[in-house]
């Protein structure tokens, strides 16, 4: 099964902006490099509900997917990824218990479910305890049978930058582009 919309590899940069958290996305160009834009994703800073809008482009006229927290104030808050028309297309949380030492996310969409975990436990203990903001952080998501779903990893740089690679051909390039952005939004917390 091979979901609506996979995109195998993909980009999201963090735009700077005072108010706002403000993303883009990009399909790989041909040098392997920035192409095409995939879309921008805009959340308000201190939402009392987390919610992130993806639009088409810049003019932000066109909302195209979304995802909301299911409860105002959860710590295992779970995350509903929805499509243009508000139809459910995957779901995401944190698992907060398993957070404590290792941010820990679950995921699932149509014929998959997985977790995901930082990769490095040495990273995620330095960042618990130290303000480095350039750390690398990256977090690898596998089926409960250890099978690859996708990968988000976080360049170290000014602003934000994921790579973010999707092996597994059920995860829509919407509920992968939502993750991303939900950890990124998420651990900044």
């Amino acid at each position: 099964m091979t979901a609506e919309m996979h995109l195998p590899t993909f980009f999201v940069k963090q735009k700077f902006a005072m108010t706002t958290n403000r993303y883009e996305l990009f399909a790989p160009g041909a040098d392997g490099g920035l192409g095409q834009s995939m879309g921008v994703a805009q959340q308000k800073r201190m939402a009392f509900k987390e919610q992130v809008t993806f639009f088409a482009d810049e003019s932000r006229s066109r909302a195209v997917f979304a995802f909301k927290a299911r409860q105002r104030v959860d710590l295992n808050a779970g995350y509903d990824v929805t499509d243009e028309a508000g139809q459910q297309i995957g779901f995401f949380r944190k698992d907060f218990k398993a957070s404590l030492l290792r941010s820990t996310f679950h995921v699932e969409g149509p014929g998959y479910q997985g977790s995901g975990q930082e990769r490095s436990q040495a990273v995620a203990l330095v960042r618990r305890f130290l303000d480095i903001p350039f750390l690398p952080i990256h977090f690898d998501f596998v089926t409960p049978e250890g099978q690859a779903l996708l990968s988000i990893e976080r360049q170290s740089s000014v602003r934000d930058r994921y790579t973010v690679h999707v092996p597994d051909q059920r995860v829509d390039f919407r509920v992968a582009a939502a993750l991303a952005v939900g950890l990124d939004a998420l651990m900044q917390r």
